[in-house]
């Protein structure tokens, strides 16, 4: 679906998965329109920004891909208490995480072809999953992920009826070593972003309308909600 040919809309282009995967459509012959903040002014958070950006895009995209997100807000971290939980840094990760995203599925489903395969892909995390935390802690960034997980799965379900081939799904990329996680790394081994972006693609190359509304990590294995 990201072969030669193609059209791919990159939401999150200047960021260090986003770059990787801008670089590596491109490599494979696939027209690459880039969108982000820091490059175009868009604000996913911000439903005018959304709408004016991608209301100004013409044609379709095989691959829509929102690599936009964030584990913290500038000047403070992931909580390890409940005791840390901000409301207002919940609710801007809310917006960023999972709002976001949605909102972009929603002024982009005109961009997604109704006659053959597609995807829409957004960046979640294995955090996300709350059949899979063992551990606790990080709130703030671990609600925002569920709840994307459940909009990207709630998404699929509707655009099933009238994009039948189209792909609905979430992404979980590992740990990759860019400024998003330098200061969370600690010692887990990172994959430096060219890397991520050549697993993600091939994930999604393995995939058809049989998987949509499913979370996958890096790897092609699925991840429980």
């Amino acid at each position: 679906m990201t072969a030669d040919g193609s059209r791919a809309l990159l939401i999150g282009s200047s960021g260090g998965i986003g770059s990787a995967l801008r670089d590596a459509l491109a490599a494979r012959g696939t027209e690459v329109v880039g969108l982000s903040r820091r490059d175009h002014g868009l604000d996913v958070t911000d439903e005018a920004s959304l709408a004016k950006h991608l209301g100004a895009l013409e044609g379709s995209f095989e691959l829509i891909f929102v690599a936009t997100g964030a584990l913290a807000l500038p000047g403070s971290e992931p909580e390890k208490t409940l005791k840390a939980l901000d409301p207002e840094q919940f609710l801007q990760q809310m917006a960023l995480n999972a709002l976001g995203p949605a909102l972009v599925l929603k002024h982009a489903r005109r961009l997604l072809p109704r006659d053959r395969p597609a995807i829409f892909a957004a960046l979640s995390a294995r955090v996300g999953s709350i059949g899979d935390n063992r551990l606790g802690g990080w709130y703030s960034y671990r609600a925002s992920k569920a709840a994307l997980n459940q909009m990207i799965r709630s998404a699929s379900v509707e655009m099933a009826r009238t994009h039948r081939q189209l792909v609905c799904v979430a992404l979980h990329p590992g740990t990759v070593a860019t400024p998003f996680t330098a200061d969370y790394l600690g010692r887990h081994p990172a994959v430096p972003p060219e890397e991520a972006a050549r697993n993600l693609l091939k994930v999604l190359d393995g995939l058809g309308p049989e998987h949509t509304g499913r979370f996958f990590d890096w790897a092609g294995k699925e991840v429980p909600w």
